[in-house]
């Protein structure tokens, strides 16, 4: 092993009595001078020149003008826009009111209070439903971190960006307004389980590649999927 002369390599203090920073700026500097290599230009324009020419480049490009609101912006399909509460084929809503969504906020815009389903009242399979669900679109990021924490998939984001408002009341979303709508064969609730006998036969049921539900009363499918909203 080499052994170094020096025994306390170590910096000097700037806050030591008499320490000159300056004297100490210099000698580092030097130090970097010695050790880097010549720059190699990249280019044989000045500095300036290569600036400018960001600038020039730029000046002859076409310019894109999108007609809105005439004419609407299209979105990317996952784009991350107002939420959307989803519902089962039958009508029940997915959510169970757990508050991970409300947990893995980090804007803290998300208040969720559960509720408890009963046989003559129930809102969604299992034991609870989201009672009270609001959104506070004033403080949301729209990041989706509250749609990878959903257990259940209820909460998911559709491609609906038009939230501006002149109240800073009627931009905190309420449960009412976020639920999905009622499609062709959906039941509103309260209403007992149609898809099975527990909350597992509503979660499992396409893995188990079972039929989809048939409504007696129409004699249609009810698996059509939510406008606007990735389930």
């Amino acid at each position: 092993m080499t052994e170094h002369r020096d025994v306390d390599r170590r910096s000097p203090d700037p806050h030591d009595p008499g320490h000159d920073m300056v004297a100490q700026t210099k000698r580092e500097l030097e130090r970097r001078g010695r050790d880097a290599g010549a720059v190699k230009r990249s280019s044989w324009l000045p500095g300036p020149g290569q600036g400018f020419g960001v600038t020039f480049a730029q000046i002859f490009r076409k310019v894109t003008t999108e007609e809105y609101p005439e004419v609407p912006k299209v979105t990317k399909p996952r784009y991350h826009g107002r939420h959307v509460l989803n519902r089962h084929p039958d009508g029940l809503e997915k959510c169970v009111g757990c508050e991970l969504c409300a947990w893995a906020c980090p804007a803290d815009a998300i208040y969720v209070e559960g509720g408890d389903n009963t046989e003559d009242e129930r809102y969604s399979p299992g034991e609870r439903y989201g009672r009270v669900y609001q959104i506070n679109y004033l403080r949301c990021i729209f990041c989706g971190l509250c749609i990878e924490a959903c257990p259940t998939r209820s909460l998911t984001m559709s491609n609906d960006f038009e939230l501006a408002d002149d109240n800073r009341a009627d931009l905190i979303y309420t449960k009412e307004q976020l639920m999905a709508p009622l499609l062709p064969g959906m039941e509103a609730p309260p209403h007992a389980m149609r898809l099975g006998e527990d909350e597992k036969d509503y979660y499992v049921r396409e893995a188990a590649g079972a039929a989809p539900p048939v409504d007696p009363a129409a004699g249609a499918r009810v698996d059509q999927p939510v406008p606007g909203a990735r389930s």
